[in-house]
């Protein structure tokens, strides 16, 4: 290890970025990784932690700005931990996430001219608040007063922030609402430490077709700790488009945000919204995409991709509560979705229900488990695989289920390039191959991405 010390400070140029959205520069050969910088951006910085190969440092000025920086809209943007990348031009953004799917599937799957396959990215016209779900961690300053916002990088620490610039604007006056009725009545703010206090998170949802929108109070008890919850009801009536609020129970020392618990204590027990022409059901609960106007062009990538005729059967693994399948549905012959989560199944059920799909089946349970069984059962087999599994990918068992499966064609949504990489150089090797990739951004300012590939079987 090179001779630096901690808190030693550093003069450096970035040269390139990590996929958690670090800055590298190196100093005497020896990198350091740099949080809130842009390539091209001379720093300098304190040095944090050192490693054998490779140190951390905190920036603490810019001598010379990339031209790639922009000043962040967000005032609390480099203390938070959502957007780390806010301070890169948008366009920038774009290439970074174009580059990191095609280095993932050259570096980790092997596949050598992939630029060849990849289309544009497939990016936000508004890559502001676009988000339809947030969950406002609640704590207290050091006055004591109620606070909402997020937690900073790496910490259960709170930000204050009512106005999220990626969060729909909603939020602001709901979270204004529920501070001044926790200051009127003297409600108490959940503490990790203790394990006391009451209200422990505000969980909110926004149909961005619909208007309808869902307020969720999570509470370290029941909803008759709350006192004055009336008066709360109806200042949050108030808001146009309120349709549900609802208390959720978690008293679990835990960090998972909400419980098994919910109690509708005004209006209906969900929302609904739509992507496309699809109408989704939508409980404190459910899984749904957050950015309804990019899921809907994820997903008619993914059905461009499937290329169907209509006289196909499709099986969706990692179906969720039927948002895939019930897209392409409506050009196939039979759709069957698999998930392991009984409760999105619950959901998958209804929501093809409400819109009159009848063409479309949900099995709860290990799709390496389900398929073998059902193929058995009727000797149906799949002429199209889609898989929309979570960051880890696809389980080998379910990938080894997709090669005795056979199908013609697979559409792999990924939200991780890394496990997308991985799972494609399995399937190259039981006789398919990558024919188009299409990468969508989503999470404009974070460093996630999502990702559309299309495979055929060899040959074909």
């Amino acid at each position: 290890m090179t001779d630096f010390r901690k808190n030693q400070e550093i003069v450096l140029t970035i040269e390139d970025f990590t996929k958690e959205g670090e800055g590298l520069g190196k100093v005497q050969g020896f990198p350091f990784f740099v949080k809130d910088t842009v390539i091209g951006d001379k720093i300098t910085a304190a040095v944090t932690k050192l490693k054998k190969n490779y140190g951390y440092a905190r920036l603490t000025s810019i001598l010379e700005a990339s031209p790639d920086r922009v000043q962040p809209p967000c005032p609390v943007a480099r203390q938070c931990g959502g957007c780390r990348i806010q301070q890169l031009s948008y366009e920038k953004q774009k290439e970074f996430k174009w580059k990191q799917v095609a280095g993932c599937l050259k570096r980790i799957g092997g596949f050598e001219e992939i630029e060849e396959k990849m289309e544009p990215i497939l990016a936000m016209e508004k890559p502001w608040h676009y988000r339809n779900k947030a969950q406002f961690p609640i704590g207290h300053d050091k006055e004591g007063r109620p606070v909402a916002g997020f937690y900073a990088g790496r910490t259960h620490t709170i930000i204050p922030n009512t106005n999220c610039l990626i969060q729909d604007q909603c939020n602001e006056r709901i979270l204004e609402t529920i501070l001044a009725y926790m200051e009127k009545y003297g409600i108490s703010s959940y503490d990790e430490k203790t394990h006391r206090g009451l209200i422990r998170h505000v969980l909110t949802r926004k149909g961005f077709t619909t208007g309808q929108i869902m307020v969720c109070l999570v509470v370290n008890g029941q909803a008759e700790g709350l006192k004055g919850l009336s008066d709360l009801v109806e200042g949050l009536r108030k808001i146009q488009g309120m349709t549900s609020i609802i208390v959720n129970t978690n008293t679990e020392k835990t960090n998972r945000i909400l419980g098994p618990a919910c109690r509708t204590i005004w209006g209906e027990d969900y929302i609904e919204d739509y992507i496309g022409e699809i109408r989704y059901r939508i409980g404190p609960l459910s899984f749904y995409q957050v950015n309804p106007v990019q899921t809907r062009v994820l997903y008619t990538k993914a059905l461009d991709y499937a290329d169907l005729r209509g006289d196909e059967t499709v099986w969706d693994m990692y179906c969720g509560i039927g948002t895939i399948s019930l897209f392409l549905a409506g050009k196939a012959k039979q759709v069957y979705g698999v998930e392991i989560v009984k409760e999105a199944i619950d959901d998958a059920r209804i929501n093809a229900a409400i819109n009159g799909i009848d063409n479309v089946e949900f099995f709860v349970g290990k799709a390496e488990e389900i398929v073998p069984a059902h193929r058995e059962r009727t000797g149906i087999n799949a002429d199209v695989v889609v898989v929309d599994p979570p960051r880890k990918g696809c389980d080998e068992k379910l990938l080894d289920t997709i090669g005795l499966m056979n199908p013609e064609k697979i559409v792999y949504v990924s939200c991780d390039p890394a496990t997308l990489a991985r799972d494609c150089r399995v399937l190259a090797g039981k006789g398919y191959e990558i024919r188009k990739v299409a990468v969508v951004d989503q999470f404009a300012h974070s460093v996630h991405v999502e990702s559309v590939v299309k495979l055929t079987r060899t040959g074909l």
